[in-house]
């Protein structure tokens, strides 16, 4: 596992009217701090990647169709520079994913519906200076295909 990086395993309660999950909470163990929530988007075999943030953490789970999430540590001081973490998140398969900053991660879509994830990072988004550094998918040095 990439140092910082950090697996919480969800647990749906269902009932007779549908179920309710908790995703984060102020004393898990993940929690850092609260910056925001929102929620983003993949269609089918769509990919979103590959950034990484210099102030913030991310706090990632699916709760809609499913996402193939990759993380790459490029922190040449870490225990696991150029480590791969490769997770599935879904509502079946539910767990939130903790992204250290400085560990690029982007998800692609992998259901036959579009993917809802629900972010919880550590600070709010800045649209005057977004905390956002970007690499495209495909063409880049990190040892990770899309296409798969």
């Amino acid at each position: 596992m990439i140092d910082g990086v950090k697996v919480k395993k969800l647990k749906p309660i269902p009932d007779e009217r549908g179920r309710l999950m908790e995703i984060l909470r102020k004393d898990d163990e993940v929690f850092e701090k609260f910056g925001q929530v929102y929620m983003t988007t993949a269609l089918p075999g769509a990919v979103k990647a590959w950034h990484y943030h210099k102030k913030q953490d991310d706090n990632f789970a699916c709760v809609h169709g499913k996402i193939r999430l990759a993380l790459y540590d490029s922190r040449k001081s870490s225990p696991t520079y150029k480590e791969i973490n490769e997770f599935f998140l879904s509502l079946e398969e539910p767990i939130l994913v903790h992204i250290p900053k400085l560990v690029y991660h982007g998800f692609k879509g992998v259901s036959g519906c579009e993917a809802i994830v629900i972010n919880t990072p550590t600070h709010s988004y800045n649209y005057r200076s977004p905390d956002e550094f970007r690499l495209d998918p495909y063409d880049n040095k990190i040892p990770y295909d899309w296409r798969k």
